[in-house]
């Protein structure tokens, strides 16, 4: 079963784990969150993500990284740390999270990595749409 890490600007990352916390009563098994500070230099994070990223990340070796804007801060943190994670790990990056991306991935957590990153970006699109007065929304992120 991949890890998941969100990683963005504070206090994004903490705020989306928290609601997944609140929609699944509890915290979700092997997810993390790490909040990038405005003033923080991305290399001053390295070692926390790192840290973060060994324990999300269980014995398949397997973790999908959440980031919230493709070439900010976060983002380069979260791609210098899969480029660096040990060997016998595999991580993937995936932009633009919001909480319908994070509650479909948390639902289908236990598929393959390459799995949980489709349906990652799946839930990301499928949150997004108008919404009409006339129009009951589907409230099932799964």
């Amino acid at each position: 079963m991949p890890g998941i890490l969100i990683i963005a600007h504070a206090p994004l990352a903490s705020a989306l784990r928290d609601c997944a916390a609140h929609v699944y009563a509890g915290c979700p098994h092997r997810l993390e969150a790490l909040d990038v500070p405005p003033d923080a230099p991305p290399e001053s994070l390295m070692p926390r993500a790192q840290a973060a990223l060994q324990r999300v990340t269980g014995s398949d070796g397997a973790a999908l990284l959440l980031v919230d804007t493709a070439g900010a801060s976060p983002c380069n943190l979260a791609q210098r740390l899969a480029r660096t994670s040990v060997p016998a790990t595999t991580v993937r990056v995936v932009s633009g999270v919001n909480l319908p991306m994070l509650l479909r991935t948390l639902c289908y957590q236990k598929e393959p990595l390459d799995a949980l990153l489709d349906r990652a970006l799946a839930g990301g699109v499928r949150g997004i749409a108008e919404l009409h007065n006339d129009e009951t929304p589907d409230p099932s992120p799964c």
